[in-house]
């Protein structure tokens, strides 16, 4: 059995590697600030892409989905504002927030779900 941290870890590897294979560019990993951390930052067709990774033991995704609560929600979304200032970019450049679930069961492959623009603004 894994640690937390390592099924998180194997999680996000799995989810950047998905995100590769689907045309992403992978631009940061586990950027922290004051606000908490951004697991992923992509850029796909010029939108930076925000993403969070849940991970769980389980054999489906809805444990992983239902640790977005909206106190984590919040503080993502601090943590984006404070990540683009520091960047320097420009509010109008096109940004979302994507939310990716992986499921690791000892009895099956690992199953990801990708949900884009998962806020929905």
């Amino acid at each position: 059995m894994r640690s937390r941290q390592e099924t998180g870890t194997h999680g996000e590897q799995l989810a950047q590697r998905y995100l590769k294979e689907r045309g992403y560019a992978i631009l940061e990993a586990n950027r922290a600030n004051t606000y908490g951390e951004i697991d992923i930052i992509a850029e796909r067709g010029g939108t930076l892409i925000f993403v969070e990774v849940k991970t769980r033991q389980a054999s489906e995704t809805e444990a992983a989905l239902a640790g977005i609560t909206p106190a984590k929600r919040e503080r993502l979304i601090h943590a984006i504002y404070l990540y683009l200032h520091e960047m320097g970019w420009d509010e109008e450049k096109p940004w979302r927030i994507d939310v990716i679930a992986v499921a690791l069961s000892r009895e099956q492959a690992p199953k990801i779900d990708h949900l884009e623009d998962a806020f929905d603004w």
